[in-house]
């Protein structure tokens, strides 16, 4: 599996970690998932759980991947 990306859509309480309408890079965590979260790399640089329901799938180019990817 490559690496992956969601798209936040709402940043609700979350404003100061999240932008709306930015691009994430999410890191896999099943049992998050087992409790509708996700776990993303934030506005910090670092990984934290947040409500899946705040994020839609984007597919990003293997092309551009490597820039998104730090």
């Amino acid at each position: 599996m490559g690496t992956k990306f969601k798209l936040c859509v709402n940043n609700k309480n979350y404003e100061a970690s999240l932008e709306k309408g930015k691009v994430y890079r999410i890191l896999p965590d099943t049992e998050a998932k087992n409790h509708n979260l996700i776990r993303i790399i934030d506005e910090s640089g670092e990984d934290y759980l947040y409500p899946i329901e705040m994020f839609i799938d984007v597919k990003i180019p293997k092309s551009a991947e490597k820039l998104l990817v730090t």
